[in-house]
């Protein structure tokens, strides 16, 4: 073979390796795997799952972090040249836009389907619950009783006027919160539980779950309505007020007569341009093993989806439950309407 043969032969298999897909070249350069993967979570738990799942599989976690708006609103922009792989955000609401914005894609996995139950997840299969958090009433030992509770509705009644502090309706929690109301009611009776939880506020609504929580503690009202997870982190913070004002607060779980407590996710769906698709399912798919599902109740105080996996000892210190079975799905089909009830109201 002449010496311009050869040079042809080194140019065609330049111009073949450059043109073949970005997965197939990794695989000819022999280049490491790779997950690309947008969160909106923060938790340094996460962080410690996703370097265990490298050590485990060999696949380098990539990590994006932003606002979901922010992460769903640059995927929108990258469109078919998205590097991401796995959407990964809190609350169904958010993760039902994402899935009406086209931005995730159908996975069937028997993994998933057997380790979240069918209301945890899409019932289309664009995403999938990781962990759960339960909306509770926190109340302050020293003024409120148990026997003086019973559901969210009952909150509306005059015993409780000023006395109720709250997010504000632009939060996603109490957004999903308000769409199970117009599930289990009807608009009518839940535009009516809102305007009665508006009457009853301490204050105007401001701050997050803790600070609720922090103005409890500080005379400003008796009831909060809080994430659970939340209550976790103020006892085990390492600011010793945090920790005072979280062993202040009574954990009350409503409606266990009835439909049960409110109960939301964080979750995970494959970005509809997924570039290493079988990585960001199997990435998914550990993050629900039992292993997994241990790290985030023990860690982060959240509960597990997978209903094989024990709860962490501070969370069996709150007690057992009964949940809401309501199809999370439905909590994202309902938000704009939910959105627009509070507006009706005048819910800040």
């Amino acid at each position: 073979m002449n010496k311009y043969l050869i040079a042809l032969v080194h140019i065609g298999c330049f111009l073949f390796t450059s043109c073949m897909p970005q997965s197939n070249k990794e695989k000819a350069q022999g280049q490491q795997q790779e997950v690309n993967v947008y969160t909106h979570r923060h938790y340094a738990p996460d962080q410690e799952l996703f370097t265990q799942f490298e050590k485990e599989f060999g696949i380098k976690v990539n990590v994006v972090n932003a606002s979901a708006d922010e992460l769903m609103l640059k995927m929108e922009n990258e469109g078919a040249q998205s590097p991401a792989d796995v959407l990964i955000t809190v609350d169904a609401g958010r993760l039902q836009r994402a899935k009406e914005k086209d931005l995730l894609q159908i996975i069937n996995s028997e993994v998933l389907t057997n380790n979240v139950p069918d209301h945890l997840r899409d019932i289309d299969g664009h995403w999938f619950g990781l962990t759960k958090r339960s909306r509770v009433i926190v109340y302050a030992k020293d003024r409120v009783t148990k026997d003086q509770l019973s559901t969210y509705e009952a909150l509306t009644e005059d015993q409780w006027m000023g006395k109720i502090l709250i997010r504000s309706s632009g939060n996603i929690y109490n957004q999903s919160l308000m769409a199970s109301m117009i599930a289990n009611l009807g608009e009518e009776v839940a535009a009516q539980w809102a305007a009665g939880i508006l009457k009853n506020m301490a204050r105007s609504p401001k701050g997050s779950d803790r600070d609720q929580m922090k103005a409890v503690a500080a005379g400003l009202g008796d009831l909060a309505i809080v994430n659970t997870y939340y209550v976790g982190k103020l006892l085990t913070s390492p600011d010793s007020l945090e920790r005072e004002v979280g062993q202040q607060m009574g954990i009350f779980f409503p409606n266990q007569e009835g439909r049960g407590t409110h109960i939301n996710v964080s979750g995970a769906g494959v970005a509809k341009y997924a570039p290493n698709k079988a990585n960001a399912i199997k990435f998914i798919e550990f993050l629900s093993s039992e292993a997994a599902q241990e790290t985030f109740s023990s860690s982060n105080f959240e509960y597990p989806v997978n209903p094989k996996v024990k709860i962490s000892p501070l969370l069996q210190s709150w007690g057992t439950f009964k949940e809401d079975k309501l199809s999370l799905s439905t909590l994202g089909v309902l938000n704009k309407s939910a959105v627009l009830l509070f507006d009706q109201v005048g819910w800040k």
